[in-house]
């Protein structure tokens, strides 16, 4: 995801701006002149679009600062079919099929990167940084949720106990990451430093966490919801199913993928693709979480082997493909009109979220005296959502269908929103705290 190689002068940018706007003209004539443009043709025509497009916008917007996925993303939203409809929805459901690559590989990055001397002396910082961020967020979001309750119509006709349990819900989707997102701030600055060590050691241990708050709140919340239900236990055994299952095959693959590059070390793009692809379906199938998994098996190759360092490359030069196509993707796939809709709301929501994010920041550093970059910036890489909270509000849709449609449309905005500011706050937070340059400066010497 890194274009530090590419020209900077301003006969250089000036050719870039050139450059893209004659991939959109040709994408524009080509959708409207050929009647076949849908199907395989759109498809193909689609994904060579979000490359070019998406690497000649980030190279641009870096000029103002704006990190590169956030580049992929407006060029994802305005070639998109609710904005320009120069990609359909057909071609942006079948490019989807990237984001199980993309995933694999971000976890398995993730996991590589949380090594075990550098999480050491964050134990304390992290414990209450997740545990203060939980209860703030939790209890504040949904306080605001059930505030705003009776301008939502799929709120309207509910009981103050179903509010309250929907309350909850929405407090669970509150406290959600996005590991996408910082990773691919990091992978664009390689920063070195309190905040990014904070950042990555918080949002990749804080799935595991939303993935038990969000089993507790559904036992909870469906009595309430649901008078007639009681509070069931079914939700906590596929839990634990589910999170041993997926720690232990992912140690497995991790010290499988270890003697791998230690004997063999070639063709890492096949194994990657063919761990990314094939190893999801089979863990879905088996009810497994693939992220933690992948997250274990990275974690693995990094702290009981030597061949992290290798991992790490190969992820980095597949990735540096995938990546553009997964948030151009997932740009093009953000319902606007939807957005337009539901913006008042969403907005409230959004900007308490990130109010209630900073408030919780600056009580968690204070109470485990963390480092004061982290006290100042520690609440920026946490604003980000994507997958993750778009895949919960999936599951509460099947969970509760009464409201479950209008619930899941109202996350979809919102997360649209912290989308988008997230990933540019953080990449702002990593230059304000000199950290951007850091990773540079220790290669050089």
């Amino acid at each position: 995801m890194s274009h530090s190689d590419a020209p900077r002068g301003p006969v250089a940018r000036l050719l870039q701006a050139l450059a893209l706007v004659v991939v959109f003209a040709v994408l524009y004539f080509t959708a409207r002149a050929t009647p076949a443009f849908e199907g395989a043709f759109g498809v193909i025509s689609a994904l060579g679009f979000f490359l070019l497009a998406g690497v000649l916008a980030s190279e641009l917007l870096e000029v103002v600062g704006l990190p590169h996925l956030t580049a992929y993303i407006l060029v994802g939203i305005v070639a998109g079919p609710h904005v320009m409809h120069l990609v359909d929805h057909e071609a942006v459901v079948e490019l989807q099929v990237f984001n199980t690559l993309a995933l694999a590989l971000i976890a398995l990055a993730g996991g590589a990167e949380l090594r075990v001397e550098l999480l050491r002396p964050m134990v304390r910082s992290l414990s209450w940084a997740t545990l203060v961020q939980c209860v703030i967020g939790m209890v504040g979001a949904g306080a605001v949720f059930f505030g705003l309750a009776r301008f939502l119509p799929f709120a309207q006709g509910q009981s103050v106990l179903a509010l309250c349990g929907i309350a909850l819900l929405w407090g669970v989707i509150a406290v959600t990451r996005s590991p996408s997102a910082t990773l691919g701030i990091l992978a664009q600055t390689r920063p070195s430093g309190p905040l990014s060590r904070f950042a990555l050691g918080f949002v990749m241990s804080s799935d595991v966490v939303v993935a038990i708050l969000l089993s507790l709140t559904l036992a909870l919340a469906r009595p309430l919801i649901e008078p007639s239900t009681g509070i069931s236990l079914r939700d906590m055994t596929e839990l634990g199913h589910e999170i041993l299952g997926s720690i232990s095959l992912g140690c497995s693959v991790g010290l499988l993928l270890s003697v791998y590059l230690w004997l063999v070390s070639g063709q890492l793009l096949l194994v990657l693709i063919a761990l990314g692809f094939g190893l999801t379906e089979g863990l879905r199938y088996l009810r497994f979480e693939p992220l933690l998994t992948f997250m274990c098996a990275g974690f693995v190759v990094a702290n009981l082997t030597q061949q992290g360092p290798k991992l790490l490359h190969a992820v980095e030069q597949t990735g540096s493909v995938v990546f553009v196509v997964f948030f151009a993707t997932a740009g093009a796939h953000l319902d606007v009109a939807l957005l337009r809709q539901l913006w008042p709301i969403a907005l409230a929501l959004a900007g308490s979220r990130l109010l209630l994010v900073v408030f919780a920041n600056r009580l968690s550093t204070k109470l485990s005296d963390d480092d004061p970059i982290v006290r100042r910036w520690g609440w920026a890489p946490l604003v980000s959502q994507a997958g993750l909270a778009l895949g919960l509000a999936a599951v509460i849709e099947r969970a509760f269908p009464s409201f479950g449609a209008g619930f899941r449309a109202l996350v979809v905005a919102t997360v649209a929103i912290n989308e988008m500011i997230g990933p540019v706050l953080f990449k702002l937070a990593l230059d304000r705290a000199g950290e951007t340059g850091r990773a540079s400066e220790a290669g050089a010497v």
